[in-house]
């Protein structure tokens, strides 16, 4: 695996998952996933968040799981075959798996996320983005954006320069993606990967970047969509909010909560029904 150099220079770098999430920058750098955490919380929550990194939640590590069937790459899935996680033994063998970087999963989640990688390869669409062969999968961009670093994480970057993402979702419904879609970012989350593959001539401007969603339940529904160009401008937007907060936060050695709430209002809906 390749690493970062210690003087980062703007780039595609193969490195591993953990390379990345700790920030190969001397100084820092914003990741799309942080960016979205300035507009949606507040600089105080940002760096906490920073400085005391999360620890495996399973849903992420489920999500994990099915990247690396769907993508073949990432961290190994290990079966730990045991009725009960419970006892002291399984624990620590679930914790020396983790220590190594991989994924422990019970029987059923293992079978799971092998129906849901065999139920994507059904899929017309999906399985020609995903297609091996036709891409490099978890690449990280690195580049400097008006002295701010930033940084990406492409799921998969295809040959003809386009790039893919792929989701786990409750529902693929159009009404729940839309509402997934807002809560989760991800119309900053695509702005900002094209950004990069932008910035480092990595992308085919016309063709925007895709998302591959599918259903973690029976039957494993999928969908391949992507933002329409009003949720991709208010990402655009929410985006230049972010990486001006964080450039003056990080010059003043600053990190400000919540602005003052003198009064509060209702929410405008409730507002409208009583108007």
């Amino acid at each position: 695996m390749a690493e970062a150099p210690a003087e980062v220079e703007p780039g595609l770098y193969n490195v591993d998952a953990e390379t990345y999430h700790s920030d190969p920058i001397p100084g820092g750098s914003l990741s799309s996933t942080g960016a979205r955490k300035l507009v949606k919380d507040c600089p105080a929550k940002f760096k906490h968040w920073l400085d005391n990194p999360e620890p495996p939640k399973k849903a992420l590590d489920l999500g994990t799981a099915a990247h690396r069937l769907v993508l073949d790459d990432g961290p190994e899935l290990i079966l730990i075959d045991a009725p009960r996680w419970d006892t002291n033994a399984i624990r620590a063998e679930v914790a020396a798996v983790r220590a190594e970087g991989n994924i422990p999963l019970k029987r059923p989640e293992l079978e799971q996320v092998e129906a849901m990688a065999a139920e994507l390869r059904k899929d017309p669409e999906a399985s020609r983005l995903l297609e091996p062969g036709s891409g490099v999968a978890e690449q990280s961009a690195l580049w400097e954006d008006n002295s701010v670093w930033r940084r990406a994480r492409f799921d998969w970057l295809r040959n003809d320069g386009q790039l893919v993402d792929y989701k786990s979702a409750r529902s693929c419904r159009r009404e729940d993606l839309e509402k997934a879609f807002h809560e989760h970012g991800y119309p900053q989350q695509q702005d900002w990967y094209e950004a990069a593959g932008s910035a480092l001539d990595l992308i085919d401007p016309e063709r925007p970047m895709q998302f591959v969603l599918q259903e973690k339940e029976p039957p494993y529904l999928v969908v391949v969509t992507t933002c329409d160009p009003m949720a991709r401008g208010i990402g655009r937007h929410l985006n230049e909010v972010a990486l001006n907060t964080y450039a003056i936060c990080r010059e003043r050695g600053e990190w400000p909560g919540y602005l003052p709430n003198p009064m509060i209002s209702l929410p405008a809906w409730v507002e409208r029904q009583y108007a």
